[in-house]
């Protein structure tokens, strides 16, 4: 059997100054491996990481560097920062954003961006949605045509209402693409706790790929040919997060909390029948995993956003304390005017709309959304 080794580039924008964002690009080449009959991967991933934090956080391209890694592959940190590099290379540590977190001694970082994206063959892209578009027209004139682009992105393009795997196929049309999403929260994907993702894409030679670069004991990889579905999964998920946080800051009770998870489920699959998506993805990892998940940890950004609104606390104060993105605030606008023009009936989404911009008080817009629920449970069933 002809014996590979893979190379990797994981790159991170860094452009945006005032925002978290995370780009990952991955390079992909084979050559004959020398020492055994297995298949072997290398990694180059490049990775930088935008500052003006008020405190660290775990970046998710780095917890994905590092699970490459551990299975094997030697990896490169591309980042701006020369002496954040040095200290990674000589510490195995980003002491500025993963203090404590050991990386494997074959993650080396890099500063050289040309060489990190030159004649790249696999791409995955970690930012915020909002800057999706600008960075990978950065990317287009810098990469092949049969380049493979990942979107890790979890949200909705304003403006437009595009997905991540929209604005890939309009700006990058060549570009084969693909997207991964799940209940992925980094800080326990770091600390080696079990944890599951979908890769999503119209071919299954790309879900094999993806499988076999990520795969390992703690970080399970599963796979899908819905793109819209998982990623609407994860895009529409935070919104009901931060509903969720809301509920429990106000003392919800156990059946309460049911009953918002599934009414949520109910309005995620609806709207995502409208997009041209199979409501059964939301039965998934990307669906009710994600939603789970994201609606019940205090390590959800969009939770401790309801969370502090239950409690009375002003958006503006609330997201001026925040160090990272809660994507969930961006999402909601969209999506309540997305499902208004559509004519989709979302009563929670119409009333976190109320509580966040129409600035009604939040018991009485519980209240209200409590008798406007439609009678029907199950919409999609199979006779």
């Amino acid at each position: 059997m002809q014996r590979f080794h893979r190379v990797f580039n994981l790159l991170e924008s860094h452009q945006y100054l005032l925002m978290r964002m995370q780009l990952l690009i991955c390079k992909l080449q084979f050559y004959p491996a020398q020492q055994d009959n297995r298949c072997r991967y290398r990694y180059i991933i490049a990775l930088s990481r935008l500052i003006d934090v008020k405190r660290h956080t775990i970046i998710f391209g780095t917890v994905i560097g590092n699970i490459v890694a551990g299975n094997g592959n030697h990896v490169q940190l591309w980042l701006r920062n020369a002496g954040r590099a040095q200290t990674i290379n000589e510490s195995h540590e980003n002491t500025d954003y993963l203090p404590g977190y050991s990386l494997d001694h074959k993650l080396r970082a890099t500063t050289d961006l040309q060489e990190a994206v030159s004649a790249v063959d696999i791409i995955f892209v970690a930012v915020p949605s909002q800057s999706f578009r600008e960075v990978v027209l950065e990317l287009r004139s810098l990469i092949a045509a049969n380049t493979l682009v990942i979107s890790l992105t979890k949200g909705i393009e304003p403006g437009s209402f595009s997905l991540m795997s929209q604005i890939l196929l309009e700006e990058l049309p060549d570009n084969p693409r693909g997207v991964l999403s799940g209940p992925n929260l980094a800080g326990e994907i770091a600390a080696g706790k079990v944890s599951a993702s979908v890769i999503a894409s119209d071919l299954r030679s790309i879900n094999s790929l993806v499988h076999d670069l990520l795969h390992c004991n703690s970080f399970l990889i599963y796979s899908s040919h819905d793109m819209f579905g998982v990623e609407l999964g994860g895009a529409l998920k935070n919104v009901y997060a931060i509903l969720a946080g809301v509920g429990a800051a106000l003392g919800f009770g156990e059946n309460t909390v049911g009953m918002l998870l599934t009414r949520s489920l109910a309005e995620m699959s609806r709207f995502a029948v409208h997009m041209g998506a199979n409501p059964m993805t939301f039965l998934g990892l990307s669906g009710v995993g994600d939603l789970v998940v994201t609606c019940s940890s205090a390590l959800s950004r969009n939770y401790r956003v309801g969370l502090a609104l239950g409690k009375g606390q002003p958006l503006e104060e609330i997201l001026g304390e925040m160090d990272q993105v809660a994507e969930g605030i961006n999402t909601l606008g969209l999506l309540k005017a997305e499902a208004d023009r559509r004519g989709v009936h979302m009563p929670l989404v119409k009333g976190l709309y109320a509580i966040l911009y129409e600035h009604r008080p939040v018991v009485d817009v519980f209240d209200d959304m409590m008798h406007t629920e439609e009678a029907q449970d199950v919409e999609f069933v199979t006779r």
